[in-house]
């Protein structure tokens, strides 16, 4: 195998010293009130700046959007505030960061959505899924169905959220429709069963998706904007009954999009690698970016093929802040502690060794 991976790469017009992407990782340690990230924060993403393109935790793009106990947001100019010290951070080191943009639709509980309102989805069908809350551990609300007319109102959020991530000085915005989550849903029609404009056909499940990266390319140029996808995924209870088809829909219809690259879960996330994922591949023209169940030698073996441009890395990125080196010498990897995982303070997230210091 040849060192491809570690070698220069372009996504879009951002310009990566290798194709090793540092997944973006909920990790639950931000304020819970004020949805702003911390020092704390700022070293732990400066430590791991030497991934080619680092894509930061999962931040909601309003109050209605939050779906966990602190996790960030992008839609206040103090969360912009401090996300720009994360930023800078990571280009003080030479790194490239973009922000995933969120919103959970129904994978939220009341006690976190504002003034406890049900969670909206593109149906009222709960979801039945693990959430953490500041009790603890819940299970996911029942939701309400948005409405026709509140449609705008979920663009104008993503917009306000793409011009947040401008504002902080990220290097671009990742779109997440991946994993059970809004967009998500309207994509899959074991979650979206409705049957006006944006429910029954492919065509109208994908519209909203549509607008909203037609509405996030009047802020940023498309090839500094990426997508995530889940194809074949069943996380958070969202499963749809024909994912080839409605999938190679939308990823057909995106090649009349430049975007910096399309992020697709193959598989079950964080499980099996099964599905038609290699077909999807082969239908998008642009930069792939590949997720789930990676080591070196998969990733170095895919990169070789043509089958995969950038690998993004999860959970070895918790314990190794120093990743893509320790890939290129094939070093061995740290064991990470999955009981700090989410929530807590430094131990578990910023007091990883280096290979340096180990």
């Amino acid at each position: 195998m040849t060192d491809k991976l570690f070698s220069f790469a372009k996504a879009g017009s951002l310009e990566l010293a290798n194709r090793i992407v540092m997944a973006p990782l909920t990790r639950n340690r931000a304020d819970d009130g004020t949805g702003e990230v911390s020092d704390m924060h700022v070293e732990y993403y400066r430590q791991r700046a030497g991934a080619g393109l680092i894509i930061t935790e999962a931040a909601q793009i309003s109050a209605e959007g939050k779906g966990y106990v602190a996790t960030p947001g992008i839609h206040t100019p103090a969360q912009v505030s401090a996300w720009k010290k994360v930023t800078d951070a990571v280009h003080e080191e030479g790194g490239k960061i973009v922000i995933q943009l969120w919103h959970v639709g129904r994978i939220s509980h009341v006690s976190l959505q504002p003034n406890g309102q049900p969670p909206v989805a593109p149906s009222a069908i709960g979801a039945e899924a693990p959430t953490f809350t500041k009790e603890g551990p819940a299970t996911t609300s029942e939701p309400r169905a948005l409405e026709l007319d509140e449609m705008p109102r979920i663009l104008a959020d993503y917009v306000h959220a793409a011009k947040c991530a401008k504002e902080a000085g990220f290097d671009g915005i990742e779109l997440h429709a991946a994993n059970g989550y809004l967009l998500d849903e309207f994509l899959k029609d074991g979650t979206n069963t409705r049957t006006d404009a944006y429910g029954g056909s492919v065509e109208n499940r994908a519209r909203l998706l549509f607008e909203v990266l037609d509405a996030l390319t009047e802020v940023w140029p498309a090839d500094k904007i990426g997508l995530r996808l889940s194809p074949f995924s069943a996380a958070n209870n969202a499963e749809d009954s024909d994912p080839d088809t409605t999938f190679g829909y939308v990823v057909e219809r995106l090649n009349a999009y430049p975007l910096a690259y399309l992020h697709l879960v193959e598989g079950q996330t964080g499980g099996k690698r099964e599905g038609g994922f290699d077909a999807l591949r082969a239908l998008w023209k642009g930069v792939y970016m590949a997720n789930n169940g990676y080591d070196r030698d998969l990733a170095m073996a895919r990169v070789d093929a043509g089958k995969v441009d950038l690998v993004a890395f999860g959970r070895p990125y918790i314990a190794n802040p120093d990743l893509a080196e320790r890939l290129r010498v094939n070093a061995p990897l740290n064991e990470g502690d999955g009981d700090t995982y989410y929530g807590g303070g430094r131990e578990g997230y910023t007091d990883y060794p280096s290979l340096e210091a180990a």
